[in-house]
């Protein structure tokens, strides 16, 4: 397995909006999420827009914006939209510091733009102004992985589960560095963990199956 796939469990997909709250601003929101949903980025914009009309500052709507335009730059290969994007999510976080999509939003932004230094500053600060969330420490550990050292990710990965013993994110992507390196057992032995935590994940089931030598239990139609 290639190092570069080994957290993809982890890396923030920006394109996961949210509807926000309260009333009218919600409804345009969510409208602005469908739209987004069926490709219509243009109608998301406006949507979205007229939201923050309606409550100027809102963190959550200037982050839908940014994803919205993020999504836009990697389609289309527009660098003005990827900077409106960049712009959009420091307007979240100057709001919301630690509003944690955004937060990983903008470092695989800054990373796509060749500037992981600004994108690993940017999380360890988050991490040092809260240090009981296991997330700084995830995406810590996802960016070392992206540039080859899994030892320091996985480092990362412990500390996030010192945090949060329970944390699935932190639990399958260091099963998943632990399998890239051979040590089967331990990997297993994460796998195992995250799926008591939460049983309604397949591909983490699967793994552990295929590193117990069984197959995953398939449904048998009575005869």
């Amino acid at each position: 397995m290639k190092q570069s796939v080994i957290l993809n469990a982890v890396a923030m997909v920006c394109v996961c909006l949210v509807t926000g709250c309260g009333g009218l601003m919600r409804n345009d929101n969510a409208e602005g999420v469908k739209l987004y949903q069926q490709g219509n980025y243009k109608g998301a914009v406006d949507h979205f827009q007229q939201a923050l009309a309606k409550q100027p500052g809102s963190p959550d709507c200037f982050y839908n914006l940014g994803a919205t335009y993020h999504q836009q730059a990697k389609l289309f290969g527009r660098p003005a939209d990827m900077q409106t994007a960049e712009q959009y999510y420091h307007l979240c976080l100057a709001r919301a510091p630690n509003h944690e999509a955004c937060q990983r939003a903008l470092a695989v932004l800054l990373v796509e733009e060749n500037r992981t230094a600004e994108a690993t500053a940017q999380i360890q600060e988050w991490a040092r102004r809260e240090p009981g969330n296991p997330n700084p420490q995830i995406e810590l550990a996802r960016l070392c992985q992206e540039h080859g050292d899994a030892r320091q990710a996985e480092n990362h990965l412990i500390d996030a589960l010192a945090i949060a013993p329970d944390n699935t994110r932190a639990l399958v992507a260091l099963g998943q560095l632990r399998e890239a390196s051979g040590d089967s057992a331990q990997a297993l032995q994460n796998y195992s963990r995250a799926l008591a935590v939460d049983g309604q994940q397949p591909t983490v089931a699967a793994k552990v199956a295929s590193l117990n030598g069984s197959a995953p239990a398939t449904g048998t139609l009575a005869r």
